[in-house]
């Protein structure tokens, strides 16, 4: 039997995708999703995304994948295995040291996958000709549907895609082609009766199975929240400096999960339990360099010492006082607010009330000056 054109495309992208380090590709139309955008609308109507205005601005092209690119005709939908080796909810029991989401300890997956999705995307065109489009999460594409569809896996209950292969540890990439290739079987869903992940969560960021309002899930707000985290998260939040893995590790289908290899995603030794007392001190040269190649660096130093400092106010250490009261005249009042509440929690209600008596005396920004009146009225003394 004669192998089609297709066939051999199809064969050739499987090559080169295993030859990248992708553990699962698969195909699917750009016109699979139809129930999509009636989702996507609805999370928005919802206010589920909160401050990410960048979702509802481009809801529409978000949701159909030929209007982002209308010339579109096959998406090849890629996967890449991130799984930790070892349950990452276990430094949430040292309350010292700092919880940094598995997938951000190591370097940017978005530089990691773009570019060997460009060389895959460079093979198609050479065999094939047309034109091609790839994508990694930056931009308004639906990674997870499409996976689905593509047979990858499903969405699970914690919204993220799920793989009886590799559980819930996967980056997701895609590949937009004018080629016409066959699609693979669309996958379904094996969640059945669990609720593991919906039960673990610390903030109660699920509504309903299969909904997650962003505005109370941790990894929104230490990464995309840009303010203040609200008072009522502070102390859920524990130890957790940068996102939140408790949903994903809870999925009882990791266990058929292999860990990433250590030359394509392993975490670097220096971002698995990172002591808080080190973090604390980060200026922005230092951050900035001690992130270098990291998503971490994209929130910006005062935005994860903020993260830090309600760390540390539930970390009950007394020796990160010092380390927490230095804060107090940071240039940043995002960082001055989160010192505060940080040393309400560190301090006794006296030690607190005698600082906050004169130290809130010279505070000039409207929210850090709230921050003083919300934590001495909690702190007041007879």
């Amino acid at each position: 039997m004669r192998t089609s054109t297709s066939e051999k495309l199809r064969a050739l992208i499987d090559a080169e995708a295993r030859r990248a380090g992708f553990e699962a590709v698969a195909v699917t139309r750009p016109d699979a999703i139809p129930l999509a955008p009636a989702r996507l609308a609805e999370f928005v109507s919802d206010g589920f995304h909160g401050s990410m205005e960048w979702i509802a601005e481009t809801l529409q092209r978000r949701a159909e994948p030929s209007t982002l690119w209308p010339e579109v005709r096959s998406i090849v939908v890629l996967a890449m295995n991130y799984g930790p080796d070892h349950d990452p909810r276990d430094i949430l029991a040292k309350p010292d040291l700092g919880a940094i989401s598995v997938y951000a300890q190591n370097r940017d997956y978005h530089d990691v996958m773009k570019g060997r999705l460009k060389e895959i995307a460079g093979k198609i065109v050479a065999r094939a000709g047309g034109d091609v489009k790839v994508f990694v999460d930056t931009a308004p594409v639906m990674e997870k549907p499409l996976a689905e569809a593509a047979g990858l896996g499903w969405q699970g209950k914690h919204t993220n895609l799920v793989s009886r292969a590799h559980g819930s540890w996967l980056f997701l990439g895609t590949i937009f082609t004018t080629a016409e290739l066959e699609p693979d079987k669309a996958e379904i869903d094996h969640c059945g009766s669990c609720r593991a992940c919906l039960d673990v969560c610390p903030t109660d960021a699920f509504p309903a199975p299969y909904r997650l309002d962003s505005r109370r899930c941790i990894s929104y707000l230490t990464i995309e929240n840009k303010g203040p985290i609200p008072r009522e998260f502070r102390e859920k939040i524990g130890n957790r400096i940068y996102g939140c893995d408790d949903c994903l590790a809870a999925c009882p289908w990791n266990k058929f999960a292999s860990a990433a290899s250590e030359a394509k995603l392993a975490a670097r030794a220096d971002l698995r339990e990172p002591k808080l007392s080190e973090l604390l001190i980060l200026d922005d040269a230092a951050f900035r360099a001690f992130f270098s190649g990291s998503p971490i660096r994209r929130i910006g130093r005062d935005r994860f010492v903020r993260n830090v400092l309600i760390a540390a106010g539930n970390s009950g250490d007394p020796s990160l006082t010092s380390l927490v009261r230095r804060l107090l005249d940071d240039v940043s009042p995002l960082v001055r607010g989160a010192a505060i509440w940080a040393l309400s929690r560190l301090l006794s209600d006296r030690e607190f009330s005698d600082l906050a008596a004169t130290a809130s005396k010279t505070e000039d920004d409207a929210s850090v000056r709230e921050e003083w009146l919300a934590a001495s009225n909690l702190a007041k003394v007879d």
